[in-house]
């Protein structure tokens, strides 16, 4: 019985301590921090430097940044860098891309908001422009290194190293930050591009890279461009599947955006908010991790991502109750936890889908493409829309909004999984053997 038990643990757990995984947790380290610089923890210092809501929210659309990435993933794919060539092309593309993001973090480091918000603006984009393309990079790396039986786990792993990176870059920035001021907070921070470029040096070329294709005129050159998307494009509903892609998410990533401001309100001090929301949060995040794991392998792709867009809808509703109750510990911690729970969770299996999705002879042009897509829209809501929303509503009804606002991306997933349209969206990445060779016919 004992040995039974041991053989069980290390089926579930073997699979973690593979090459690919584990290159996947340190690439997501690096990939979570630039989001962090950006995202709550540049809301936070622009709170407390007195800038008003309607600019604090409207810096969200630095992230936009991210969601243009495939206008230019192709380079990644296809051009060869001169001299540091030699690494490898996604190695010596890690190289480069981490080191852009030091300089664009140290530079956002030394800009003094109450001076000039403007320049503010210019080196948070500048920071969105390096991360993305550093995230380009990453995700290419990553599915290239993961089979098709990895990707469920890979994914998970992405997610744990995104989380370490993102909580643990947040937390540092607060704590050095309350001792030293926001610029030596910043800069501390630069650290944490290091795992990735660590990785690429380590692990050397992902084993399915595909080398690039000689381009030779201009018709070749184009066709580098537009051919990832043209691929895409003529798959049975691939229009179904990019509008799931642009909807699932509005509602959570508006609502997202926005906790800091609520915490800020509700009066939660630098302290309280680097426990509850970094440190309790993260905790969380790592058990909706594991839950993903688990139930992805006991339910299947369709039925564990339905679950998951159900979960990250209703979460947002604990952000309208801790808003109802006003300054509470207990309250932050709870809507905290779920949330955290149900991105985990969510991560893990929309992630995997949206992996599966590529073409290896795309994955940096098409991934760009699918994870700029899957959040823009909720990125220019926010910007545009979101500090208004608040100040006309209040919290309360607020966050009763996101939740209606997800409800369309659950019920377009359950048809498409209902008439089949999930499973022949699949691309080469989320196929063994054979299977590789074939898909790549079909969309040649």
């Amino acid at each position: 019985m004992d040995q039974l038990q041991s053989r069980t643990w290390w089926d579930g757990a073997g699979p973690y301590m593979e090459r690919g995984p584990i290159a996947a947790l340190a690439l997501g380290l690096s990939s979570g921090f630039p989001y962090a610089m950006i995202g709550a923890t540049l809301t936070t210092r622009l709170a407390q430097d007195g800038i008003d809501k309607k600019t604090v929210t409207a810096f969200s659309l630095a992230f936009l940044v991210y969601n243009l990435k495939f206008l230019w993933a192709w380079v990644v794919d296809g051009v060869r860098l001169p001299v540091i060539g030699r690494l490898g092309q996604r190695v010596s593309w890690l190289l480069v891309a981490g080191a852009l993001v030091i300089a664009a973090v140290v530079h956002l480091a030394l800009v003094d908001p109450r001076a000039d918000i403007a320049a503010m603006a210019l080196a948070a984009i500048l920071v969105g422009a390096a991360g993305a393309t550093f995230d380009i990079v990453i995700d290419a790396y990553r599915i290239e290194m993961l089979e098709p039986r990895q990707l469920g786990v890979g994914s998970g792993m992405s997610q744990y190293g995104w989380r370490i990176g993102s909580a643990g870059a947040g937390a540092l920035a607060l704590i050095v930050a309350e001792r030293f001021g926001w610029s030596a907070a910043y800069i501390a921070c630069a650290i944490f591009a290091l795992p990735a470029m660590l990785c690429g040096i380590s692990f050397g070329e992902p084993e399915r890279y595909r080398e690039p294709v000689a381009r030779r005129g201009i018709g070749e050159a184009a066709r580098a461009v537009w051919g990832p998307f043209v691929q895409f494009f003529t798959r049975p509903g691939a229009f179904l599947v990019l509008t799931f892609i642009l909807i699932h998410k509005v509602g959570d990533t508006l609502a997202n955006l926005t906790f800091r401001l609520l915490f800020d309100d509700l009066k939660f001090t630098g302290d309280e908010i680097a426990f509850y929301d970094v440190f309790v949060g993260f905790l969380a995040y790592l058990i909706g991790i594991f839950i993903g794991g688990v139930l992805y392998a006991r339910l299947g792709l369709k039925r564990s991502v339905l679950i998951a867009l159900v979960l990250m809808a209703v979460s947002n509703l604990s952000f309208a109750l801790l808003a109802a109750a006003g300054h509470s510990n207990l309250g932050m911690a709870g809507a905290i936890g779920f949330e955290n729970i149900a991105s985990g969770y969510g991560g893990v299996v929309v992630i995997a889908y949206f992996s599966a999705l590529c073409d290896l002879r795309f994955t940096a042009a098409q991934f760009a493409l699918i994870s700029a897509a899957a959040s823009i829209l909720g990125r220019i809501v926010t910007g545009t829309t979101a500090g208004a929303l608040i100040e006309a509503l209040g919290y309360v009804d607020f966050y009763l909004l996101t939740t209606v606002l997800a409800m369309p991306g659950v019920l377009l997933f359950w048809w498409m999984s209902r008439t089949g349209l999930v499973d022949r969206s699949i691309g080469s990445a989320g196929i063994d053997g054979p299977g590789d060779a074939r898909a790549e016919e079909t969309a040649a």
